[in-house]
């Protein structure tokens, strides 16, 4: 031990065994049989950053431990960003800088009963407030959040329809603070396992009272992946593939055809010749077609990617613009600032527009569809008011084509089934390359994954679910509980300062004395 202490006394062997600490829990997230990994992958970073001999070396193993998770939560847009994305994991792993200080001031030392109950409430809204912070759009979005490593495990999906991915993340780091304790201080053990109870309760409960959607119906959506088309004419080659596979649904009934992100590269106000095209396909397969548009508007300044309802007399003039843009994918954040990052690496070479609301949409059958796009998927509270404007069923319309050898397929699938089960609702993933996949109203998965190299049509027959899940009834509140944990921590930490400068005793100050001087006689 002694020796490990002098190993860690350099500061730089310290951070990078806090940046590694720190990028362990990225492995329970490609891997579904390694959802039970989520529950202790935090536990070395917690172990290495109690151990700091100052609270200020320990928000520096935080701020590591940060750097290392974002880069390796975020590793597969290496060959889009270069260097950059070594940049940006310094500057948003800073946001673990207060988590790792809250570590050592609740677990350092041999910390009692008390503080270890404290410690399972205020370290997991912690780290609440760091994937909120780390969750606004214009910092990269609620990517990697550590709850949606649970994507396939029932009961935390259950637990997801109650408060959303934000619970299931509080809940993983209170068992990680746990098991924590469990290994390095004895002498709490006690509320260490009264945590892993509570946590087992709380699963339990959810299990038995959250409500269960309702299932009222069936619907039949197609989705068409055309694989990945490279070359000269992509565009036109793609839009060809995809005619192909959509008109192979010709006899199947389908109520709803969907294509994925840019499945077309041109301005349908443009490109008339396409939208005849479209709903002729429309008419062939009696179903309405949800495609996907990336390219400039012919009635607006800019590039906007859009969702675009085609039914069989044409463009039914239902159109989503996409609100929430990804960060140098698909605008520069301060361009004028950060604009180099084109020379480097494949950032946007001009912002796309945004859209400015939600909306749904009523497809032909009497169906009524909340379009997202891409990376808004990964976004709870979009669902979520998707849910509460009454769509009965979610459609992501994504493309992957750049990351196709990387995991980021399958995590953005993934992310599919959380939000299905927060809202109540099915969720259709559909892309260009693939995976595209289809979750049921409680996150289960509908028929099978098209894989990343497939080029095909697949249809779903989902069951539609009505109802209302206490997430979508009340919204963000473990964030809001977490919020007051906090307020309430420091409230407590500033009466209690307030009370020993009181307290303090006076500082001794020894009484004047008077110097008396001798008199000088006259003459001497």
């Amino acid at each position: 031990m002694k020796s490990l202490d002098q190993w860690l006394a350099s500061p730089w062997r310290r951070s990078a065994l806090a940046a590694l600490a720190g990028a362990l829990p990225v492995f329970a997230f490609p891997a579904p049989s390694l959802w039970w990994y989520a529950y202790v992958a935090l536990v070395p970073w917690i172990l290495l950053v109690r151990s700091a001999p100052t609270g200020k070396r320990a928000a520096y193993d935080g701020w590591a431990g940060g750097f290392g998770f974002m880069v390796a939560v975020h590793h597969w847009l290496l060959p889009s960003l270069n260097v950059f994305i070594f940049v940006i994991g310094a500057l948003l792993g800073a946001l673990w800088a207060p988590w790792g200080w809250l570590v050592r001031r609740f677990l350092g030392g041999v910390p009692g009963p008390g503080r270890v109950l404290a410690a399972l409430a205020v370290l997991p809204s912690g780290w609440l407030m760091v994937e909120l912070v780390r969750s606004w759009q214009g910092l990269g979005g609620p990517w990697g959040l550590l709850g949606s490593s649970q994507w396939q495990v029932e009961p935390a999906l259950r637990l997801a329809s109650v408060g959303g991915v934000w619970l299931l993340s509080f809940l993983v780091v209170a068992v990680n603070v746990s098991v924590a304790v469990l290994v390095a201080v004895r002498e709490s053990r006690v509320p260490a396992v009264a945590g892993i109870v509570a946590t087992a309760a709380a699963t339990s409960a959810a299990w038995v009272w959250s409500p269960r959607p309702d299932v009222d119906g069936r619907v039949r959506i197609a989705v068409v992946q055309p694989g990945v088309i490279d070359g000269v004419g992509s565009p036109e080659k793609r839009f060809d593939r995809e005619e192909q596979l959509t008109r192979k649904l010709a006899g199947e009934k389908p109520d709803l055809i969907v294509w994925g992100e840019s499945s077309v590269g041109f301005d349908l106000g443009d490109r008339p010749d396409l939208a005849r095209r479209l709903a002729a396909l429309s008419r062939e397969t009696g179903a309405d077609i949800l495609v996907n548009v990336d390219a400039r508007r012919s009635d607006k300044p800019g590039i906007y990617k859009s969702s675009i309802l085609v039914g069989p007399q044409g463009l039914t003039g239902d159109r989503y613009d996409k609100m929430r843009l990804v960060p140098f994918g698909e605008y520069i954040p301060f361009r004028s600032v950060l604009g180099w990052a084109t020379d480097v690496g494949k950032a946007a070479g001009e912002d796309r527009r945004r859209g400015t609301e939600q909306v749904v949409m009523n497809v032909g059958h009497g169906l009524r569809i909340g379009p997202m796009v891409c990376f808004e998927s990964a976004f709870p509270d979009m669902s979520r008011h998707l849910a509460e404007d009454g769509a009965e069923v979610l459609v992501a319309q994504s493309a992957t084509s750049s990351f196709q050898q990387s995991w980021a397929p399958e995590q953005h699938a993934s992310l599919a089934a959380l939000r299905a089960a927060e809202t109540g609702r099915p969720m259709v993933h559909a892309t260009l390359t693939g995976v595209s996949a289809v979750y049921g109203a409680s996150g289960e998965r509908i028929g099978s994954w098209v894989g990343t190299s497939e080029s095909s049509s697949v249809l779903y027959d989902i069951p539609l679910a009505h109802g209302v899940t206490p997430y979508v009834r009340y919204g963000d509140w473990p964030v809001h509980a977490a919020l007051l944990i906090l307020a309430a921590w420091c409230a407590t930490e500033g009466v209690r300062a307030l009370r020993l400068r009181r307290s303090a005793p006076e500082p001794h100050v020894p009484p004047a004395r008077t110097v008396h001087e001798s008199p000088v006689r006259p003459g001497r």
